[in-house]
């Protein structure tokens, strides 16, 4: 007969709880034979403290991933738990097609109210809220698509633009628009066919070629693609600034404005993928501050709620809107959620906004990302670290045999692995993306916890490279 835990500390004090989790449990974006060979640690966690994940037997971990992105202000902020826990005594959840409650109205008004904004257009006016980002970045392909079919005037543009290494998301729209090999490959017969643009990945400058002229070339590339497939694209998508899951590659933000430009020349929607790099991660509030441009939709999840609860919201223009505004339903945007404005998750949104405005979170971001640029720099001396590169609070370590940008690691040394399990063995939950390790902590890292991330990653990635 199988045992089951009762609570937590039937689970604190069970011996196989690993032989337990491994027995019922499929983990996400895991070859669990690693698991099963005990290649990958399980890092067992009790509780959330801050930047700290805390096990049953009282050992502190360092989030410095901010669980995959989502954690904004730290584990168990009690503003963020005060907000859920009064929601939860007055309404958990109400269908929200036809029905109305304040969580997500006040949401709606405030993300409006400072989502970005470009001088001479028109401002991002109405809101769709879906379950997660994959979902979200589903609602913005389908809204482009769709505002082009209701206009019957240009019934050829079906087709979307995305950039080479980008990434965003796992359903089957948003991973057709996505390029990484690792994701893509094995599902690429599901897929719809997607024009893939050069990334302005300033990784792949040449020698002595500035980011800003790289950006500048991608964009180069961009126009005569665009050029290539005139009036048959519907919308282009990118992560603005960085490539998150594409390895923590960042570029110059002049790529964005030049690509704003070119979608306005050729009548094309401009979607703005913010899921991992809104909310002040990459030093402003949006990324899509830094190029002063404002996209057609915009979509915001991970950090959202400040990493308590599943919420994706688009972010969309009144002409977007008002194409879909018609007698008949088939012009009109049927898509839907069960959990579409979750008040649960609209109320911890909310609480976050507050904490980022009442804080002063962005401003603060500023000096930490200092300090971060200051403990990561001595590490590019490594000599396995081919690049350091940082964009506010991420920072990220290219890792490559001796350096050299142009010889990757054989992948069967498995080295990003090798530095995982090192940095876990010293108390800090690093997930390097192939051979990039990367920072990305909660905006509540201390001193002393860089210090500690800093230390750790330097020994993992000599541990990890010997």
């Amino acid at each position: 007969m199988t045992k089951t835990f009762h609570d937590a500390a039937s689970l604190a004090d069970a011996a196989d709880w690993r032989a337990r989790d491994l027995a019922v449990l499929w983990h996400p974006c895991t070859q669990m034979r690693e698991h099963d060979d005990g290649l990958m640690p399980l890092l067992p966690v009790a509780r959330g403290d801050g930047a700290w994940l805390v096990g049953h037997d009282g050992s502190r971990t360092l989030d410095a991933i901010s669980s995959w992105w989502t954690n904004l202000h730290g584990h168990a902020e009690p503003r963020i738990a005060g907000a859920i826990a009064q929601q939860a005594h007055t309404l958990e959840h109400v269908i929200l097609a036809g029905v109305s409650h304040p969580p997500a109205v006040m949401l709606a008004e405030r993300l409006l109210a400072i989502a970005p904004r470009e001088t001479g257009r028109s401002p991002l006016a109405k809101v769709f809220y879906a379950d997660n980002g994959s979902a979200g970045v589903e609602v913005a392909l389908k809204m482009a698509f769709h505002w082009f079919r209701n206009r019957g005037d240009e019934p050829r543009r079906t087709r979307f633009i995305a950039l080479s290494n980008g990434y965003h998301g796992e359903t089957i729209g948003a991973l057709s628009v996505g390029d990484v090999p690792l994701y893509r490959r094995t599902y690429a017969p599901m897929l719809m066919e997607c024009l893939f643009a050069p990334s302005p990945d300033a990784f792949a400058a040449r020698d002595g070629q500035s980011a800003a002229a790289c950006a500048e070339e991608a964009a180069d590339a961009l126009a005569r693609l665009l050029d290539d497939h005139a009036g048959e694209v519907c919308a282009m998508i990118l992560e603005p600034r960085v490539q998150c899951a594409g390895g923590m590659r960042m570029h110059h933000p002049v790529y964005l404005k030049r690509a704003r430009e070119l979608c306005d020349v050729h009548g094309v929607l401009l979607i703005a993928d913010e899921i991992a790099v809104g909310f002040g991660r990459t030093g402003t509030l949006f990324a899509c501050e830094q190029s002063g441009v404002a996209p057609d939709l915009l979509c915001l999840s991970k950090g959202l709620t400040g990493g308590f609860l599943p919420l994706a919201a688009v972010l969309a223009t009144q002409s977007i809107y008002d194409g879909f505004l018609d007698a008949s339903r088939e012009r009109a945007f049927l898509h839907s959620h069960s959990y579409s404005g979750n008040p649960l998750a609209c109320a911890a949104a909310l609480a976050s906004l507050d904490i980022l405005r009442d804080d002063g979170v962005v401003a603060r971001n500023v000096a930490t990302a200092a300090r971060m640029a200051m403990l990561a720099g001595p590490l590019a001396d490594l000599a396995h670290v081919a690049d350091v590169r940082q964009a506010g609070m991420i920072v990220a370590f290219e890792l490559t045999d001796g350096g050299d940008r142009r010889r990757p690691f054989d992948p069967a040394r498995r080295v990003g692995l090798r530095a995982y399990r090192a940095a876990m063995a010293r108390g800090v939950l690093l997930r390097p993306l192939g051979d990039v390790v990367y920072w990305m902590p909660p905006y509540c890292v201390d001193e002393a916890q860089l210090a500690l991330l800093a230390r750790v990653t330097r020994e993992a990635i000599v541990e990890a490279t010997r």
